[in-house]
């Protein structure tokens, strides 16, 4: 099983129903904040809160189960800088999810903390590190581990 997820595409409603289109077998598509859309605009993604979104309601956090995967979803600007990934690990652990996701910095990252799966999609329309803007496919072997996480 695999699901999508995607960051700060800012306004940009294209990229969403490309990515849309090209993973018609996706069990999910997450979005983690500054889609700068409205709910209806954003194909059926599951968003949170972005710190551009102020024009939308949409939640600070959301905890999404995908076939028994728990995920842990915020966009991460109001996350402190010397303890983010602790607090995302912590914040997931307290849901019972197997993974959390992030966005905001507009860079693709993936680290196993502590058991937990950190993933930041980065940017769907511009990355800040001079990479090219990416995605995350999320492959899930079973409820309690990924197998891979690939741009």
């Amino acid at each position: 099983m695999y699901f999508i997820v995607v960051s700060d595409n800012h306004g940009r409603q294209e990229v969403l129903r490309d990515i849309r289109n090209k993973h018609p077998k996706a069990k999910a598509f997450l979005h983690c904040g500054d889609s700068e859309l409205s709910p209806d605009q954003i194909d059926s993604y599951v968003s949170v809160m972005g710190n551009n979104d102020v024009h939308h309601d949409y939640p600070a956090h959301l905890v999404v189960d995908i076939d028994g995967t728990r995920v842990f979803m915020i966009h991460g600007h109001r996350l402190s800088g010397f303890n983010k990934m602790a607090q995302l690990v912590n914040m997931a652990k307290k849901n019972d999810c197997q993974i959390a996701c992030f966005g905001h910095t507009h860079v693709f990252d993936h680290k196993v903390i502590d058991g937990i799966n950190i993933i930041n999609p980065g940017s769907v329309w511009h990355s800040r590190d001079g990479s090219r803007p990416s995605y995350a496919i999320v492959t899930v072997e079973d409820q309690q581990s990924v197998s891979k996480v690939e741009l």
